[in-house]
């Protein structure tokens, strides 16, 4: 793995990535997620749907160039307003950050297709790597909700570390297939679904609004 995929996977990035919990923060106090084992099914659910989606995503920009209509379908896969806000707001963050670290045509193509972009694409034009870009955004998608669950149930850090340990071969199927698509044009490309991730996620959003939550999304 490389550096800059390393960097990005490190929750120290500047990117913005740790107030977000990717559903965990409205799942808990819903008390849909109470300890280790049901954070496990969280977070493979999440793995299997958001985050073999944005997998896909990332390991399609690491290849292709055709930013907008990239951003375009992510966004019309991304049925609920308060994930594509979350997946937006992160991606800026990351390109903020990254135009200071690793500044490059690529990421200038970028951000003059798309202001805004996902976070998926700006994290595969950085790697570049299809397979390391789809690995690196597939792990966000568990580490954010599984470092929630440590702030939000006060869950043991070495038992909640080895849950997501036991997920790599999971992440690596995700950044596998993920891979295989790497060539297959924006429009075709798999549509993975999470209703029960969009209802937390709009409820979180109606909520965030009403009382002081700990996470944006």
């Amino acid at each position: 793995m490389d550096l800059v995929a390393l960097m990005l996977a490190d929750s120290r990035f500047p990117g913005g990535g740790h107030v977000h919990s990717g559903g965990l923060e409205e799942a808990a106090a819903r008390r849909l997620v109470v300890d280790e084992a049901s954070l496990r099914s969280f977070l493979v659910g999440r793995l299997r749907t958001a985050g073999a989606l944005a997998a896909v995503f990332a390991a399609v920009a690491a290849a292709q160039d055709g930013y907008a209509e990239l951003d375009a379908e992510l966004d019309a896969r991304t049925p609920s307003p308060a994930q594509r806000a979350a997946s937006r707001t992160q991606g800026r963050g990351v390109a903020r950050a990254a135009t200071r670290a690793w500044p490059s045509a690529r990421l200038e193509g970028l951000l003059r297709a798309t202001p805004r972009p996902h976070h998926p694409i700006v994290v595969g034009v950085l790697v570049a790597d299809p397979f390391e870009a789809a690995q690196t955004v597939a792990y966000h998608a568990v580490t954010g909700p599984a470092t929630g669950a440590i702030r939000l149930l006060g869950l043991d850090p070495f038992g909640v570390n080895a849950v997501l340990a036991g997920l790599a071969p999971e992440i690596d199927a995700v950044a596998g297939h993920a891979r295989d698509h790497a060539g297959t044009p924006p429009a075709d490309l798999p549509a993975p679904s999470a209703p029960g991730l969009d209802l937390l996620a709009e409820a979180h959003d109606r909520h965030h609004a009403e009382e002081v939550r700990l996470f944006a999304s």
